[in-house]
């Protein structure tokens, strides 16, 4: 019964706190004077102030409860995830403050834009962390979860920097598709159909071919990730034209995805392009492949120049932010605790990362430009989208 009530009074106060701004900026955008908009702000303050504190002190009983120690921050998903919470959370914080100095110290007439701005961002980081508390209900918690923990050992020895890996296996070397085995034995007659039991798992452990496989791929794509990364930082240093077009490389991106996503598939393999259609997996990884494509032609316009202006230029943030929180939400069936766990550490950087860049790239679109923080915010997040890069270029499976 204690934790219910925990429970309940961290929900209460997120909703609080999180659903309140969205009032706010609704009352901010009708304000009839700068004024009064900083009276509905610094009223507010107060009321944020009380929700964090209730927030944290509410966290830190579950946490207790629901992690048990600090082995299983990093030694189990449940507590990865949490971590990851706090992380984000924390984030908030560093906004609110900006906000409430801004209310306390800036003057009335320069504030308005900037509380508004700032507010938004907060509400979208906001979401990433409902989301991610959402991911733990599908979790045991790890408290309960005392045995197949991660060691410190295991995580050292899987995270520890290696040369990347730039020799793939061939197709051959792979093992024959779950899809193209299921058509070859229906054809044959010998398919038998077995129910589902709730709670089995029929994931078979990736081959050491499949891992080299993975691996291949992350690491290619971390090359072309950590070159947008660094020539946008070339860009916004203002030292060179040509390193606007760095968006173009989404290009070669995505056509990595398409053809290295799936090796069964045609074009590579021997499963036909219509067949895969059939396979929402496959399917989602075609949807990615163009989805990088519209957001190299949207941002590609935007740094070159040709939109100057609209929401257009605001794809590029919002697809950003919104693929780390799905990142953060993604669920690993590996049919091995400690892999799943590994998997998890491993895309969590990336995750935080991207949502980091995706709403500093939108507050330097957004805030006015006497904002100095605007200046932090325009190489913050070339900085990630590098550093993404090389969380990507370390990336392993074995």
């Amino acid at each position: 019964m204690p934790l219910v009530a925990f429970t309940a009074l961290h929900q209460a106060a997120t909703a609080s706190w999180l659903g309140g701004l969205a009032y706010l900026l609704i009352a901010i955008r009708r304000a009839a004077t700068p004024d009064f908009a900083r009276q509905l702000s610094a009223r507010f303050s107060q009321l944020a102030l009380a929700s964090v504190a209730m927030l944290a002190s509410a966290g830190l009983v579950l946490g207790f409860a629901y992690v048990g120690s600090f082995k299983a921050v990093y030694g189990t998903s449940y507590g990865a995830m949490v971590a990851t919470k706090v992380l984000l959370f924390g984030l908030l914080l560093f906004l609110g403050a900006l906000n409430f100095q801004l209310v306390r110290r800036g003057p009335a007439s320069s504030i308005l834009a900037s509380l508004k701005r700032f507010g938004e961002a907060e509400i979208g980081i906001g979401i990433t962390v409902i989301l991610t508390a959402a991911s733990l209900t599908s979790l045991p918690p790890a408290a309960d979860l005392t045995h197949d923990r991660v060691s410190g050992q295991e995580i050292f020895a899987r995270m520890s920097p290696r040369s990347p890996r730039f020799a793939s296996p061939s197709v051959q070397e792979l093992p024959e598709d779950a899809y193209a085995a299921q058509k070859k034995a229906f054809e044959s007659g010998s398919l038998s159909t077995e129910s589902y039991v709730p709670g089995q798992t029929g994931t078979r452990p990736n081959t050491p071919a499949e891992k080299a496989w993975s691996e291949y791929n992350h690491h290619w794509a971390g090359i072309v990730v950590l070159s947008m990364g660094l020539m946008a930082l070339v860009a916004q240093a203002g030292k060179g034209s040509w390193a606007r077009n760095w968006p173009l490389a989404f290009l070669g991106l995505s056509a990595f995805l398409f053809l290295r996503s799936d090796p069964e598939t045609w074009p590579l393999g021997p499963v036909g392009f219509w067949a895969t259609l059939a396979d929402p997996e496959v399917l989602l990884h075609r949807f990615f492949a163009v989805l990088v494509i519209a957001l190299a032609a949207f941002e590609w316009r935007v740094q070159t120049g040709r939109v100057v202006s609209g929401r257009a230029r605001l794809v590029f943030p919002v697809l950003i932010a919104v693929s780390g929180a799905l990142l953060l939400t993604h669920s690993h069936s590996l049919g091995n605790l400690k892999e799943e766990v590994l998997a998890e550490l491993s895309h969590i950087p990336l995750a935080i990362l991207a949502v980091t860049a995706g709403w500093s790239r939108w507050l330097e679109l957004r805030l006015p430009c006497e904002n100095q923080t605007r200046n932090v915010l325009a190489r913050l997040w070339p900085l990630c989208i590098a550093l993404i890069g090389v969380v990507l270029l370390n990336y392993r499976e074995m």
